[in-house]
C-alpha cells in the first residue's frame, strides 16, 4: 500500500568499510529529525553484511538489494538467490533497473520471474520501468511504461501488486543530470496507476537525476510517493538533505 519511501541505490560504489562510515554519519543526522518517510539503502552485495550489522538496531532504515536471481539455488555463477538476501534481513530488492536491462540483457520475462520470486520470499520488489529518449520524443512514453509494468507483473494478482513498489525511471534521465519535469513524471505515474490493476495502491517512486534541490517539487506531486536515488545517495549529507526536502514536499511546506 502507498507509503512515502526514499531508496538509496549505491550501484557499484562503496566497500564494506565505506558503507559502515556512511551509515554511522547518516544515522547521526537522522536521529536529529522526525519524519514518517521510510528509508532504505541498497549497497553492493559485498557490503550487505556490514550494512545489516549497522542497521540492526535502527528500525527507521531498511536494507535493500540491487538485484537477485529468481532461482532458489543452482549453477548460476555470480548470482544471488532470494533466500540469501532474506538471511541478511533485506526487505526490498530492485528488479528490472535499466542498467541491468541494457548491460546484462535482462528481459521483461526475466524481470517477471524476479518479481514472483521476491514475493514468494516476502521481499518487496522495487520494479523499475522507463522509456528511452527516442520513445519519449516520439510521444510513446506512457504506453511504453504501462506495457513494461504489465509485463513485469504478469500473473501477479492485483492485491499483491498493491503491496509492491514501482520506480519510474526515464532512461534518458538516469545519471545524466537531466531530471524529468515534475508534471511529466507525475503524468507518467498516473498512467501506470490507471493502466495496471493494483498499481493505484502501489508505492510509486521517481528516479533519474534526483537531487536535494528538485526532490521537494517531486514530493508535491499527487502520484509521487518517493524516490529511487542514485548519485545523491552516496554522500550522507546529500542524502539526508534530500530526505528532508522530500519531507517538506510531502508536508506541503
Amino acid at each position: 500500500m502507498r507509503t512515502h519511501l526514499i531508496v538509496g541505490n549505491w550501484k557499484m560504489h562503496k566497500t564494506a568499510e565505506a558503507t559502515v562510515a556512511f551509515i554511522d554519519d547518516f544515522l547521526q543526522s537522522l536521529h536529529a529529525t522526525s519524519t514518517e518517510i521510510d528509508i532504505a539503502l541498497a549497497p553492493p552485495f559485498t557490503a550487505l553484511g556490514a550494512a545489516a550489522d549497522r542497521l540492526r538496531e535502527h528500525m527507521r532504515v531498511g536494507l535493500a538489494a540491487q538485484d537477485m536471481h529468481w532461482e532458489e539455488q543452482g549453477a548460476f555463477t555470480g548470482a544471488i538467490a532470494p533466500g540469501m538476501l532474506v538471511e541478511f534481513g533485506v526487505s526490498h530488492v530492485i528488479v528490472g533497473h535499466s542498467e541491468r536491462r541494457r548491460s546484462f540483457g535482462e528481459t521483461d520475462e526475466m524481470v517477471n520471474k524476479k518479481v514472483k520470486a521476491a514475493l514468494a520470499h516476502d521481499l518487496t520488489p522495487i520494479v523499475c520501468v522507463g522509456e528511452p529518449l527516442s520513445v519519449r520524443d516520439g510521444g510513446g512514453a506512457q504506453a511504453h511504461i504501462v506495457t513494461q509494468t504489465h509485463a513485469a507483473f504478469a500473473g501477479v494478482p492485483a492485491h499483491r501488486i498493491a503491496h509492491c513498489v514501482i520506480a519510474y525511471e526515464p532512461i534518458w534521465a538516469i545519471g545524466t543530470g537531466k531530471n524529468c519535469d515534475v508534471n511529466e513524471a507525475n503524468a507518467a505515474m498516473a498512467s501506470i496507476r490507471e493502466g495496471v490493476p493494483g498499481a493505484s495502491h502501489a508505492t510509486m517512486l521517481y528516479g533519474g537525476s534526483v537531487t536535494p534541490q528538485n526532490m521537494r517539487e517531486y514530493a508535491r506531486q499527487p502520484h509521487v510517493d518517493g524516490a529511487l536515488v542514485g548519485g545523491a545517495s552516496l554522500d550522507p549529507v546529500s542524502f539526508f538533505d534530500l530526505i528532508r526536502a522530500a519531507h517538506e514536499g510531502f508536508s506541503g511546506q
